[in-house]
């Protein structure tokens, strides 16, 4: 029973199929607000590490949570795309 959901044509999927695909949807955009909260934290982090600090050491831990927002915000909307394309076509 570990077949792909590609392999089955879309008009012979029965209810819990339809039903898993839907849930599969909402939990891909949870984890795109998850990885959207993650960045806004670190990089609202690092800007105030930068900010209100003068230490050389604050400011460099500020820039890298800075950058480490915002990869985590590209990297969540890349498998946030990278999800909804592979469930698309099945609904």
């Amino acid at each position: 029973m570990n077949s792909s959901h590609k392999e089955i044509p879309p008009h012979k999927l029965i209810l819990r199929d339809h039903l898993a695909v839907e849930r599969t949807m909402l939990a891909n955009e949870r984890t795109l607000l998850a990885y959207i909260r993650t960045s806004l934290a670190l990089v609202i982090t690092g800007v105030s590490g930068v900010h209100f600090f003068d230490n050389h050491t604050f400011r460099i831990l500020g820039s890298v949570l800075i950058a480490g927002g915002l990869i985590a915000l590209v990297i969540g909307f890349a498998r946030f795309y990278a999800v909804r394309e592979a469930t698309k076509e099945k609904n």
